[in-house]
């Protein structure tokens, strides 16, 4: 059974065929795809290191059928810094030491951008840390990372005042 599937991955459009209709989109990603920086934690929804975003929600792909998401616009990791600049996001958790091991980073980092995105963030550390619960990082770095959060809030609704004044 062939079953094509059509997605827009990091900006670029990508015509894929499935051969089985169980493959998730942490398993596209990573093992089609080579798109490895979305890691495989529990598999099971737990721990969010599968983050990524899908139409710009927050979802964790390793729960996602890739079929279910025929036309959806994804956005992992790989693709949120452009022309070699970091996302502020991703600046931030550098310049807060906002990751230790650095295997939750990619999921953590996509979770702060689409709680950006979603106007969740807010500037509450306890909003932030509520909103990302669904993160878990084995080493601890929460209080880097929520001050990472907190901080590319700030500057991305700085940035984005500063553009439009």
């Amino acid at each position: 059974m062939n079953l094509p599937l059509s997605l827009t991955i990091n900006g670029v459009r990508r015509e894929i065929v499935l051969d089985d209709p169980r493959v998730t989109l942490l398993d596209l990603l990573r093992e089609r795809l080579d798109l490895t920086g979305t890691k495989k934690g529990c598999d099971r929804g737990q721990c969010g290191a599968c983050t990524i975003l899908v139409d710009g929600r927050r979802i964790n792909s390793c729960l996602a059928l890739a079929v279910s998401h025929d036309g959806a616009e994804i956005t992992t990791i790989e693709g949120v810094g452009r022309g070699g600049e970091l996302h502020p996001v991703q600046a931030a958790f550098i310049a807060h030491d906002g990751f230790q091991c650095g295997f939750c980073t990619p999921g953590q980092i996509m979770s702060g951008i689409g709680m950006i995105q979603e106007g969740q963030a807010g500037d509450d550390p306890e909003r932030v840390r509520e909103c990302m619960s669904g993160n878990l990082c084995r080493c601890g770095a929460y209080q880097g990372i929520t001050e990472a959060v907190l901080e590319a809030q700030s500057n991305m609704t700085a940035t984005k005042q500063r553009r439009s004044a």
